[in-house]
């Protein structure tokens, strides 16, 4: 087992801000609450899947994770910085909606996750047939923004669900969070896979290395997660992760054994092809399953969480291939050298 600092699960800095919508939530939280936060005309004015916005979501959102460094507790709560949320979600859910609108039915969109084109294309691909250690590295630190803090989004659901859908989401989460063992968690085995790999594992480290694409799709998690009447979207986006986690994690535990990136690095993979396997099957068939039989009505919302998942996935895709296809980084700003204790 990897040993790691106490620090890793320490509260992070906060990133610096993107714009001046970021910016200003940003004094806001600095300040403990006082500061001018940004108006409906400046959010109106920030592209909805752009940096600046993406990052003041994310900023709002991680108050209700863990927080921030020096960041009041009670700002979880406070008014405006609510309000300036609210804003923000809507300009972003209306983005979603609107480039999603053409979704199939759900039955049709979960089929068609089972089905991998031979000649298909993707980020666990490149890896797989040309990825080299520094590849790997960038991938798990942009994925790390969401990976440290692994089903804590999708917990939010739990207590809107019932019957078979709810009992099948616990079985579920429950297997994310270790089955009961702290060293089992696979935000830990993440952490431990990053400090193979000669990565800081500190959580929120690597936020302000991750472009806006990154962060959209951990902000949709939240967005889904937090609003009751957006628990349709929620399990739609989680089946979508379950379903097409085993193939991509075998493709990378490849690409990782090739590298020689370590005996953690390789565990995580390894782990999520078997696990998330059994997984599928329980999403598919209790949760979703579960879900619609008790509420019929949120199938368009299974079927915009589906899609949405999609859509942003394909988003961070197309962003990091085109970087590394010119032999350029995928991040906003270079990581630092190897710590020096990876193999």
């Amino acid at each position: 087992m990897t040993l790691l600092s106490p620090a890793v699960d320490a509260r992070p800095e906060a990133p610096e801000a993107r714009g001046e919508v970021s910016r200003k939530v940003l004094n806001r939280l600095r300040g403990g609450g006082s500061g001018r936060l940004p108006l409906a005309a400046d959010i109106a004015r920030c592209a909805p899947y752009g940096e600046d916005l993406q990052l003041a979501l994310h900023l709002c959102y991680e108050l209700h994770h863990r927080g921030f460094a020096g960041v009041p507790d009670n700002l979880e709560w406070d008014p405006g910085l609510l309000g300036v949320r609210a804003l923000m979600e809507h300009r972003f859910e209306s983005a979603l909606r609107h480039d999603c609108r053409h979704c199939p039915e759900v039955e049709e969109a979960l089929a068609a996750l089972l089905v991998e084109p031979v000649d298909g294309t993707g980020v666990s691909r490149f890896l797989m047939s040309s990825g080299e250690l520094w590849h790997l590295r960038e991938y798990v630190a942009l994925r790390s923004v969401h990976q440290l803090r692994e089903a804590d989004p999708q917990l939010w659901v739990i207590p809107r669900l019932r019957g078979r859908a709810k009992a099948a989401m616990v079985a579920v989460e429950y297997d994310e969070y270790g089955s009961g063992r702290a060293e089992r968690m696979h935000s830990r085995l993440y952490a431990e896979l990053m400090a193979d790999l000669g990565l800081d594992p500190s959580y929120g480290r690597h936020v302000d290395m991750a472009g806006a694409e990154v962060l959209a799709a951990s902000n949709v998690m939240s967005l889904f997660g937090m609003h009751r009447r957006l628990r349709g979207a929620l399990v739609g986006h989680f089946a979508v992760l379950e379903t097409t986690s085993p193939p991509a994690a075998s493709r990378i535990a490849t690409a990782m054994r090739r590298a020689g990136a370590g005996p953690a690095a390789q565990r995580y993979f390894e782990e999520h092809v078997e696990a998330d396997a059994v997984h599928e099957q329980l999403v598919r068939r209790e949760v979703v399953g579960g879900l619609l039989e008790d509420e019929p009505d949120l199938a368009p919302d299974v079927a915009f969480g589906i899609a949405a998942a999609c859509f942003l996935e394909d988003r961070i895709g197309g962003r990091v291939l085109d970087a590394w296809s010119r032999g350029e980084s995928a991040l906003r700003s270079p990581l630092p050298p190897p710590s020096g204790n990876e193999p």
